[in-house]
């Protein structure tokens, strides 16, 4: 099922996920319904908080990016089929000199801006199963992951850019909040939710 994307200004979008247990009710359904909104909406990734709940848990599907001809063909290879779910993960080290890449995010739609990261992460994760695991990864994957991972924390890759992009912007994540936007997927609003 296709889940509206919670919009910027929502509160949720600014909590630090839960960790969850194998019993969080319909966990099954709910991975494939946000796999099945990211693919509706054209992402490589999407965590909880943006369907609204504020839970340790994201997915990635990396396979758009292994088109990019920019791209050494490593990489590429690598990009490709590269799917997994993160569930309560946690970040233990970054690593390496931070690169910039132009990041969008579903829940700020329109408004791209380049983002500094480190190229390389080890984080520890459970996928389905629940059993933990630790993995390195870099490039283009490493990044996606931060950024998921930055959604479970309450941050946004806006928050990550200069004051004077911050503002530059201001009026379009106004009218983000405002539910003034228009995209090919359904979301929903913080102050359309709050006028009823």
């Amino acid at each position: 099922m296709i889940l509206p994307i919670v919009g910027y200004g929502d509160p949720v979008l600014r909590k630090i996920g839960q960790d969850i247990t194998p019993e969080y009710p319909n966990l099954k359904e709910t991975i494939a319904n946000m796999y099945e909104t990211m693919y509706n909406a054209y992402g490589v990734g999407l965590a909880a908080p943006q369907v609204g709940l504020p839970i340790r848990l994201f997915v990635i599907d990396t396979t758009p990016f292994s088109d990019d001809e920019d791209l050494p063909s490593e990489e590429q290879k690598d990009l490709k089929g590269f799917k997994k779910t993160f569930i309560n993960a946690k970040i233990v080290k970054e690593e390496g000199e931070e690169w910039g890449f132009n990041e969008g995010c579903l829940s700020i739609p329109d408004v791209r801006e380049d983002v500094y990261r480190k190229p390389t992460v080890t984080i520890e994760y459970c996928e389905e199963d629940f059993v933990m695991k630790t993995e390195v990864f870099d490039g283009l994957i490493a990044r996606v992951i931060q950024h998921e991972y930055d959604h479970i924390e309450g941050i946004l890759f806006t928050d990550k850019i200069s004051s004077l992009k911050k503002r530059l912007i201001q009026k379009k994540l106004k009218n983000i909040t405002e539910g003034k936007t228009s995209q090919e997927y359904r979301m929903k609003f913080f102050a359309a939710k709050k006028a009823r």
